[in-house]
């Protein structure tokens, strides 16, 4: 039988509007994923001011069962609807990635999004740029995919009404600590310690620097194709706890009120995704903590080997230079994410929507109706006509690849 969460969740209702107002020092050394952007650098004539970080000291009931409907399912799988509006369609990389050009975000209709999001789930994340929908449009968007998300620690926009919006700011009062954090530990997939995590995440890039403060993302699907039969069916049966308690940790820290009070839900290592049928791996850095009913040398050894792949391995990435005006699309279920911190002391500022998912579905579950959870490689290989590449027979040659 499957692990359920360690903690369930339900509506939120607020009970408090009052205002805690952080005191931030300009020469703070921060951990940037865990402490919460509390510096302002003071400039009230900064076009976008209204979106700044804003810390409302309120609280919110635990988060019950969300009905979401998986948009995908009504999707032409050739996508004729999206394609024939856009101008280009370009895979960044196999693995991950796509940018589309020639089409305005506030224009798509229901059968555009649907088939929007069905290419999400199958390229993990997708780039468009120039877009002048506004953050209330980005909120509309977002609904198609799910109920929408409201973050119990990170801040909100100063301007009313978008609590269900993350603010994602640092300026030159933000300055980061390479002692106090590794990079791997940056890597993530939001809030996976919900009970039913995101699904399709927009996140639109509002100010920033030149260059420097780039995105990366890593496929789930390419990591669990990466791995040897064998192993892929050890990970399809274990199950991971993912915490939110160090979030909340780093609030209270900060003396900065916690919305709503941390959870831990199990999560299948191994998930499916309802929109594609494909297999996944889904732990991370920021919240994965053990994985249940292993000795914690072997839980150590399994998830530190998956944390540096989703981090370390090329292969499975995808780099993206935001531009004002750019916005990333992309599947929290099967994509991981990290942003560099390299562009202090300059401003980077965006604005991120998040629609509740599914609760995560194991290979097992997802199984038992009948249907078929798929290597997503396997797949791709069948469609290329190519030969699916059998396991080693125990010997090795050279690759003779090098570049």
């Amino acid at each position: 039988m499957a692990p359920v969460a360690v903690s369930d969740q339900s509506t939120a209702t607020e009970t408090k509007t009052t205002v805690q107002k952080p005191a931030a020092t300009a020469k703070a050394l921060i951990n940037p994923f865990y402490s919460p952007p509390t510096g302002d650098d003071g400039d009230e004539s900064y076009v976008h001011a209204n979106y700044k970080p804003y810390f409302p000291d309120v609280k919110w009931a635990p988060l019950g069962p969300i009905a979401v409907t998986e948009r995908a399912q009504f999707a032409d799988s050739e996508k004729k609807a999206l394609f024939s509006a856009v101008q280009t369609v370009k895979h960044l990389t196999p693995a991950i990635g796509t940018e589309i050009t020639g089409i305005d975000l506030r224009q798509l209709t229901d059968q555009q999004k649907d088939e929007l999001g069905l290419l999400i789930s199958e390229r993990g994340v997708v780039f468009f740029r120039d877009q002048e929908i506004s953050i209330h449009e980005q909120l509309e968007l977002a609904r198609h995919f799910g109920p929408l998300h409201k973050h119990a620690t990170t801040p909100i926009p100063r301007e009313p009404g978008l609590e269900e919006v993350h603010v994602v700011y640092n300026d030159r009062t933000r300055r980061p600590d390479p002692s106090a954090f590794s990079k791997i530990e940056l890597w993530h997939s939001d809030v996976s310690y919900e009970a039913q995590p995101p699904s399709i995440t927009s996140l639109k890039v509002i100010a920033g620097p030149e260059y420097g403060g780039d995105t990366l993302w890593s496929s789930g699907y390419a990591l669990y194709s990466s791995f040897s039969p064998g192993f892929q069916k050890y990970l399809e049966g274990l199950y991971a706890v993912h915490s939110a308690v160090a979030q909340a940790d780093g609030n209270r820290a900060a003396g900065l009120p916690v919305r709503r009070e941390p959870v831990e839900s199990v999560h299948p290592i191994v998930r499916v995704n309802p929109a594609t049928g494909w297999k996944a791996i889904y732990v991370n850095p920021g919240f994965t903590r053990r994985i249940v009913g292993l000795p914690k040398a072997e839980s150590d050894a399994i998830l530190q080997l998956l944390f540096h792949q989703i981090a370390d391995n090329p292969d499975f990435q995808v780099r993206f230079h935001w531009e004002p005006k750019s916005i990333a699309i992309w599947d929290n279920r099967v994509a991981t994410h990290s942003a560099t911190f390299d562009f202090w002391p300059h401003t980077r500022h965006a604005l991120r929507a998040t629609p509740h998912g599914e609760k995560p579905i194991s290979v097992e579950e997802y199984e038992r109706d009948g249907k078929a959870a798929k290597d997503r490689q396997v797949e791709i290989f069948k469609q290329l006509g190519v030969e699916v590449p059998s396991a080693s027979n125990g010997t090795s040659k050279a690759r003779g690849y090098n570049d």
